[in-house]
């Protein structure tokens, strides 16, 4: 059965492309995550820091928690 929500990874945001630009010699772009709800099909736009904490959501939504 598929879990109602699931973690994608974060679109960047404006201010993400500005900053990956004019910060390029500080290494990886930070990654951020997002919750998909499949049931009504759509992006919840969270931005969460890290994957334990979009994990931690996904799960606290999808009723386990």
């Amino acid at each position: 059965m598929q879990q109602r929500f699931v973690i994608v990874p974060a679109l960047p945001m404006e201010k993400d492309v500005f900053q990956r630009k004019a910060q390029a010699w500080s290494g990886a772009p930070v990654a951020r995550f997002d919750l998909y709800d499949n049931q009504e099909k759509q992006r919840l736009t969270l931005s969460l820091q890290s994957r334990p904490d979009a994990e931690a959501e996904c799960f606290r939504r999808n009723g386990s928690g």
